[in-house]
């Protein structure tokens, strides 16, 4: 497990579990049909309230459990920020830190509530045809985030890749 509480189960791209990725993907090695490793994240009641903080929504229903529940919940839920953050997380923990994301598009279901865990999974769903001037390639990665109560999150990441056979310096110096 991470200094986060996180813990990654799998591997990708020929990566150690657990382990913080600091090489990127390059353009050439996805292909649509590719799995990303599961990301296990325990909901811990600090997690919840801490990622709220920090996102500076300071909404009662996250971070206290009586009002919580006298406003019709079972307890604090995680809000959307966080959520949205760990979805960039999770796609950028696969890519790598040369990895672009330029669209971000996810559904809420069920909460996040403290005391359950979260498992993210994902797939490459589309791959551009060509490697633009840039020297970079875009990729869709379809993301699913569920709970004990069904899914949390759903949604697509676009982002781009860096194409080692574009001549780019980022891709075969992963």
């Amino acid at each position: 497990m991470s200094a986060t509480g996180m813990s990654v189960t799998g591997t990708g791209a020929g990566e150690v579990a657990g382990a913080a990725y600091t090489r990127t993907l390059d353009f050439d090695q996805v292909s649509a049909g590719d799995d990303l490793p599961e990301l296990i994240i325990p909901l811990t009641r600090t997690l919840i309230v801490s990622t709220a903080l920090a996102s500076r929504d300071f909404q009662d229903v996250h971070h206290d459990p009586v009002l919580a529940v006298e406003r019709g919940s079972k307890d604090i839920f995680m809000n959307i920020l966080s959520t949205n953050g760990l979805v960039g997380r999770y796609v950028t923990d696969w890519s790598g830190p040369a990895a672009v994301l330029t669209d971000v598009k996810i559904r809420l279901g069920a909460p996040n509530h403290p005391d359950d865990t979260m498992t993210m999974s994902g797939s490459v769903t589309a791959k551009d045809d060509q490697v633009g001037p840039d020297g970079r390639g875009g990729v869709e990665v379809t993301i699913r985030g569920a709970n004990s109560l069904g899914d949390h999150v759903t949604g697509t990441v676009r982002l781009t890749l860096p194409s080692g056979s574009a001549g780019s310096p980022h891709g075969s110096a992963r």
